[in-house]
């Protein structure tokens, strides 16, 4: 859905957070490698802001059960923003006490924000997966209602390609 918005130049598949170096999906699946899985994007903050993406990313995941999205269960899928200097560290902070005070996600966000340390770069075949592989199961129940409310909520941030 990040490839989607305006000022999203790159958008990168990976694992970060843990304590192996070189993890495979398997090894990050397993739980026991620290990693999470994530993405790395490059964007250009003349088109969208900084604040605009965690909007994005607030609303289409549950920011509030510790780790766990869905179906997926273990701390491979724990809810973090990872920043690259203290601006935006101090940005997604704020943002997380500004979804605390609001009350809008009905419980306490449990979103972890940590420096990257290191970003490993997913398997081949994680790359626009959704673009590959949009008749699967996965793709049907998890990803489409994603994208969905994301055309319906943030269509003013959408690509026009994508209007």
């Amino acid at each position: 859905m990040f490839r989607r918005l305006k000022g999203v130049l790159d958008v990168e598949p990976g694992y970060a957070g843990g304590h192996v170096e070189h993890p495979t999906y398997e090894e990050v699946s397993s739980g026991t490698t620290g990693h999470v899985e994530v993405i790395r994007f490059e964007f250009d903050p003349s088109q969208i802001s900084y604040d605009d993406l965690l909007n994005v990313f607030f609303a289409t995941h549950d920011p509030t059960t510790m780790d766990r999205q869905g179906n997926d269960v273990g701390p491979q899928y724990r809810s973090v923003v990872f920043f690259t200097d203290e601006e935006q560290r101090d940005a997604a902070r704020a943002f997380i006490e500004k979804l605390n005070l609001s009350g809008e996600h009905g419980a306490p966000i449990v979103t972890t924000v940590q420096s990257l340390d290191r970003f490993w770069p997913a398997e081949d075949y994680h790359r626009k997966y959704y673009e590959n592989h949009q008749d699967e199961p996965y793709c049907q129940i998890v990803i489409n209602p994603k994208l969905q409310k994301v055309q319906q909520k943030f269509h003013q941030l959408l690509k026009e390609s994508n209007l």
